[in-house]
């Protein structure tokens, strides 16, 4: 089964002035470990929020995780049982704790207080934060905070990650145990780990690097990138 499947998708905006997506197809194996790279304006970051739902194209169709988002009625209950996101900005509420901000998607969950509270300090546990739980995120530092983004990410136990620029603000050993975690998670339990980046340090860790130029997949697997890997 394929984690991703998108089939001649086309996205733009402002009445059509801006061409964002034009005809992309892609598969994703279920389980796989893709980076996505182009410039700034290629057309990566609309490719990631259409595969985690968050916008919808103008035609073609897109089925993820066995679901086509094409036709689909509900969207954010699929984010909310299939997706988890990372952003590069961590993207925290600042006026509610730690453990707060990771319960959150546990809301289209049907847990309990109890379960979220708990299921929330295991994850934090997980990313090396339950002592950090009942804090406010702005008393933590960058590299934290994004550690917080992950165990928030995890919270639903989704079957595909999505994460946009998940290390671009932070410094390099903060950046490696992020990657590290990720790719743990990848690794561990499976999951389908899609990573847009503009650091090709980064990108050369995953199975396969996508391409994307003018809002066109100009490559779908370097191997020349594959087979020079960086070790995290």
């Amino acid at each position: 089964m394929n984690a991703v499947e998108m089939k001649n998708i086309y996205k733009s905006y402002e009445d059509g002035k801006i061409k964002a997506l034009n005809g992309v197809d892609l598969t994703i194996g279920d389980g796989e470990f893709v980076s996505i790279i182009g410039p700034s304006g290629s057309g990566k970051s609309t490719l990631l929020n259409m595969l985690g739902a968050l916008d919808v194209p103008d035609s073609g169709s897109i089925e993820v995780a066995g679901h086509d988002l094409s036709t689909s009625k509900n969207l954010n209950e699929f984010r909310g049982k299939k997706i988890g996101f990372i952003f590069q900005l961590h993207n925290l509420i600042p006026n509610i704790s730690v453990r707060e901000n990771v319960e959150i998607p546990m809301y289209t969950q049907k847990m309990s207080s109890s379960e979220m509270k708990s299921h929330a300090l295991k994850l934090l546990d997980d990313v090396g934060l339950k002592d950090k739980a009942d804090i406010m995120p702005n008393k933590l530092s960058g590299g934290e905070r994004q550690r917080v983004a992950i165990a928030r990410a995890l919270a639903n136990n989704p079957s595909i990650i999505l994460a946009d620029e998940p290390t671009g603000s932070l410094d390099s050993k903060t950046s490696s145990r992020i990657l590290r975690q990720l790719i743990d998670l990848h690794e561990d339990k499976n999951v389908t780990l899609i990573i847009v980046t503009h650091d090709m340090d980064v990108a050369k860790l995953a199975d396969r690097v996508i391409e994307v130029l003018d809002g066109e997949i100009i490559s779908a697997g370097d191997e020349s990138l594959i087979n020079s890997k960086i070790d995290v």
